[in-house]
Formats: structure tokens, C-alpha cells, sequence
């Protein structure tokens, strides 16, 4: 009797401890080591989100540990280029798609554009044309092809096919816009957007943007704020005021509240390769066992295992006139492009990182990569831009009238930026007067060869029309509209570049990686390299998204299973 007493006043003593812990657990999260005062008050003050645990992996993704690892080292070289130099880089923890970008995504896309910008009013007519993918990169000069022109696209057998025919260019405004439907559906879930507005009430001057949600929320909806504001969540928190009337908690969530993603961006090239390695599956403690030339284990493109004992792992050119194998048997089960998950994912959860389809990423091409300089996330590319400031020192928005539109060096008409979002301007000297990590608001060129470490290059008086005296004697397209164009026939008068040129190299033209349908075995090493300009699109080539992780660099999880 004693013992069953005893032993229930040790069990009250532990919960009390454990709910006195917890209590200070939660007192400690929500009162600042700073000030003392506390934190998500309901008088006011500081309001910031205490519970936030860890980024979720949004719509698509799965989640990349990053790591160290040997970049550019390919098991063969036979195309002898030379600019594959292995370098040891760092990558960050992120998220990247599980699959490409499939035609029934890019549809959605098209789909909310011709809704929101009808292609019928001037206006907005460049919008949804420099969207669209060009489906005559199909056609071939000695080949029957019409079927995918005009069926690969939208036609529902090809639905989780990846999309192509899309330039780099188009790729970037995909993912932004990608980054504003899920943040935009994500606050409408929370609470703080009116419910289905996404679908009844936005239209070309009241549309979702992301940064100009966080930057200038009462702008957001072009000022809309029976959508903006038409939420549960945000309606509970208007009603509740101080004694002098005003709001207590913030109705629109910023980054502090830990609902809004980070943005749907191209993987870097050093991700792309570190996701494609997927090194985890050799990883034995600290070290990597051996090398990896493919994605998956081993040294050959046919499946070992005894169920599917000589199946081909990727979909790729395997010879001559072969792009799928025999009738009746077919080695990898393609001709052109295969759907997406027709072969396993490697260790990292990340399908199609081999063959299917060469994908672009956001880096600038280069013969080399710089790692003297930077070893840590290398990405070539930089362009920093800022907010543009309206005089009465608001953020400006770009309205329907505002809309500028960029002339590619095919004549193709793309939109630089979209109503609801904020117009950027570029970097100043005054705002990079004294800094030591970046000098200039276009970064594209550092390092590289051009300009300053030109042999013609001269402090003050560099001449940069001189085709001679530029490293890369690449061409050089100025802007020109459809009316000069359509005014005289020669090249010289539309713009275009006439003179005789020995490379494509530029700050326009982006990597690819991957092999694809198109190409032989070789091309599947996720360190070979290859560039493309990135206003032209091809047959061969699309894309999939990736999303910084904020936080930690481990999941949970990963941490519990280390810890034991």
C-alpha cells in the first residue's frame, strides 16, 4: 500500500517537472533574450512565429542534403574539350523536383496566362506568345515529325511527357510564376487570402506577387483588399484591437511567419551535378566508396538486377539509327522522350537525371569553373538588381501599362516583367562604394577572361566594339522591333550580326546537363557540360525546379537517425 503511494508521488513529482519544463520551454520561445519582453503578445509588440519547426518540401520537391563533393569529374573525354576540370565544391541543402517539367505543368502555366492576360487584347497579346513553347523544334529537314509538332504538346497521351521547346528564358519566367501560384494558395489555406480568388477574382490588374505581398502587402491584388484581406485569418486578426483602435497582430504574414516558400528557381549547375551524382548511396561515414559514373550504381547502362536483367536504366540514343531498340522488344522502351518515372529514381529520390532529356540550369557557360575564387555554392550568373522607389519612397509596381517587353535575337517578343510584380532597376556605385564581395550590378563576365584580363585591355580606353579586342568573339545582337524588321529584308538592317565569328560564347548562353533521347551513352555522365544560347529552344532540351532550404542543413529525421 505504501509502495503504490510512494510510487504514485515520484509519478505526480515527474509530470509536474515535465509541465514545469515545458512551461519554461515555452516561456523561452516566447519572451526575447534581448529585452525581456515578450513575444506574440496579445497587447502588441514583436510578433514572430516561435513555433516554426522546418521548411516542408513544397508542391513537386524532394529534399537534397547537400554536401562536398568532386564537380566536373567525368569518366571520359573523348570529345577532348577540356572543360570538365574536377574541382571540390560545397553545395547547400535543397529541394529539386522530382521529375522534369512535364507538358501538363507548362499547360496549367499557359492555361492561367491566357486566363489573367488575354492573348485577344494588345495589350497583353506578347505575353502568352513569349510563353509558348516553340513545337517546331520537332521538324526536321530529312524527317516526318508533323505528329509532334502539332500532338506533343497538349495532346493528353503526351500529358506527363517533359516539356520542350522551351528556351532558358521562358524556364525562368515559368518558375517565378511557378513561386507565386504556391505562395499564393499556401496564404489562401492559412487563412489570409479570400477563398478562391486565385480561380474568380484576379484578372490582368489584380494579380498575386510574392515579393510584393512581403514588400508592399496593400498592393498586392493591385490593392485589391477584399482579396488580400479577405481571409478568415486575416479578418480575426482585424478585429482585434488596442484600446486606441488600431490592429494588434499583423494581417498580412512577411517572411518572419515562416508561410511563405523561398522561390522556384533552375537548379545551379554544381547542384544539378551533385543531385544527379546522388552520392549518397556510396557514402560510408565520412568518405564516398569509389566513384560513380551514372546515376545509378555501377559501370553499365543495362539493369543487373534478375527481374530486369539487360533493361536499359535510361531512356538514350544507343546507336546508329537505334533510339529505342527492336519492335516487339525494346530496350528502353522510347523512341523521342519517355514519360516521366519510366525508369528508377536514383538515391536521392530524383528521377530522369540521366537520358529523357538534357535539362537547363541557371548558370552563364563558361570552359571553366572558377574555384580558386569561391568553393561554396559556385554559380556563374549574378545579375543583382533592387527594388525601383517611387518618389514617395513606396516600392513601384509594375501596372497594366507598364509592361516591357524584350526583342530576343530571334525576333521573338517576351515579357520582361508581368503586372502586380515589383520593377527592379539595377545596383548602383553608390550601393557597392566600399564593399570587398561584389563590385558591379552584372556579375555574368568576373573572372572570365573578358575585359579586364584581355591582353587588349586598357584601364581607360577600352574599346568594346572592336570585335578584336573582345575575348570571345561571339556575336552581338542589337534590339530590334518587328516594324525594322519588316522594313527592309537584309540582315544588316534588321539588326542581326553579320560579321564572321569563331564561338557562341557569351554571357548569353546557359549550361545544360543530362543526357537525352538525342544522345549516345557518353552524354549521360552527370558531369559533362554543355551550353546552348538561351533565347533558342530544341527538341532535346527542358528543365526541372529547384528551391533553396532554409534552416538547418539535415531534416529532422536525418538527425534522430544520426543521433542513434
Amino acid at each position: 500500500m505504501n509502495l503504490n503511494v510512494a510510487f504514485k508521488a515520484v509519478i505526480a513529482v515527474v509530470c509536474g517537472v515535465s509541465l514545469l519544463s515545458c512551461n519554461k520551454s515555452n516561456n523561452y520561445k516566447n519572451t526575447s533574450r534581448a529585452t525581456g519582453w515578450d513575444i506574440n503578445s496579445d497587447e502588441g509588440g514583436f510578433q514572430y512565429n516561435t513555433d516554426y519547426k522546418e521548411q516542408d518540401a513544397a508542391p513537386g520537391l524532394v529534399f537534397v542534403e547537400g554536401g562536398t563533393y568532386t564537380m566536373g569529374r567525368v569518366a571520359d573525354d573523348p570529345m577532348h574539350d577540356w572543360n570538365n576540370t574536377p574541382t571540390q565544391q560545397h553545395v547547400q541543402s535543397f529541394y529539386m523536383d522530382e521529375t522534369e517539367v512535364t507538358n501538363k505543368m507548362y499547360l496549367e502555366y499557359l492555361d492561367w496566362l491566357r486566363k489573367v492576360f488575354p492573348p485577344s487584347e494588345e495589350n497583353y497579346k506578347n505575353i502568352y506568345t513569349g510563353a509558348l513553347p516553340d513545337t517546331l523544334v520537332w521538324r526536321n529537314r530529312l524527317g516526318y515529325n508533323e505528329t509532334m509538332v502539332t500532338n506533343y504538346l497538349r495532346h493528353p497521351a503526351y500529358a506527363e511527357y517533359p516539356v520542350v521547346g522551351v528556351s532558358w528564358i521562358q524556364a525562368v519566367e515559368f518558375s517565378k510564376w511557378r513561386t507565386d501560384r504556391v505562395n499564393e494558395s499556401n496564404l489562401e489555406k492559412e487563412g489570409f487570402i479570400k477563398e478562391g480568388a486565385r480561380y474568380t477574382d484576379v484578372a490582368a490588374g489584380t494579380t498575386f506577387n510574392t515579393d510584393t505581398y512581403i514588400h508592399s502587402p496593400s498592393k498586392a491584388y493591385g490593392g485589391n483588399t477584399e482579396i488580400s484581406q479577405g481571409g478568415d485569418e486575416s479578418q480575426d486578426r482585424l478585429s482585434e484591437t488596442n484600446e486606441a483602435g488600431n490592429p494588434i497582430k499583423k494581417v498580412y504574414p512577411g517572411r518572419e511567419s515562416g508561410l511563405i516558400y523561398p522561390e522556384y528557381r533552375l537548379p545551379t549547375e554544381a547542384e544539378w551535378e551533385y543531385a544527379a551524382l546522388g552520392l549518397t548511396g556510396i557514402r560510408s561515414y565520412n568518405t564516398y566508396r569509389g566513384r560513380k559514373k551514372y546515376p545509378w550504381d555501377g559501370q553499365y547502362t543495362r539493369n543487373g538486377d534478375v527481374k530486369k536483367m539487360g533493361d536499359q536504366l535510361a531512356n538514350f540514343k544507343q546507336g546508329d539509327g537505334d533510339y529505342g531498340g527492336i519492335a516487339g522488344w525494346s530496350d528502353d522502351g522510347a523512341d523521342i522522350t519517355a514519360e516521366v518515372k519510366s525508369y528508377e529514381p536514383n538515391d536521392f529520390g530524383l528521377y530522369d537525371m540521366a537520358g529523357n532529356v538534357s535539362e537547363w540550369v541557371a548558370d552563364v557557360y563558361r570552359p571553366i569553373v572558377d574555384d580558386e575564387f569561391n568553393d561554396f555554392n559556385y554559380y556563374r550568373g549574378n545579375v543583382y538588381t533592387k527594388h525601383a522607389i517611387n518618389e514617395d519612397g513606396s516600392v513601384k509596381v509594375v501596372g497594366t501599362d507598364d509592361v516591357v517587353y524584350d526583342t530576343l535575337s530571334n525576333g521573338k517578343l517576351v515579357a520582361r516583367n508581368l503586372p502586380g510584380e515589383i520593377a527592379q532597376v539595377a545596383v548602383t556605385e553608390e550601393d557597392t562604394y566600399m564593399r570587398t564581395n561584389f563590385t558591379d550590378s552584372d556579375q555574368r563576365n568576373f573572372r572570365d577572361g573578358d575585359k579586364s584580363s584581355s591582353r587588349y585591355y586598357q584601364a581607360f580606353q577600352q574599346d568594346d566594339e572592336d570585335p578584336n579586342k573582345r575575348m570571345y568573339n561571339s556575336p552581338k545582337y542589337d534590339n530590334f522591333t518587328y516594324a525594322d524588321s519588316s522594313s527592309d529584308g537584309s540582315l544588316s538592317k534588321r539588326g542581326y550580326d553579320t560579321e564572321k565569328r569563331t564561338t557562341l560564347v557569351s554571357d548569353e548562353v546557359r549550361v545544360y546537363k543530362g543526357g537525352s533521347w538525342r544522345d549516345r551513352a557518353y552524354w549521360l555522365d552527370p558531369a559533362q557540360r554543355r551550353y546552348f544560347p538561351q533565347d533558342m529552344a530544341t527538341d532535346y532540351i527542358g528543365f526541372r525546379n529547384a528551391m533553396s532550404r532554409v534552416g538547418s542543413k539535415s531534416l529532422n529525421d536525418n538527425k534522430t537517425a544520426r543521433s542513434n
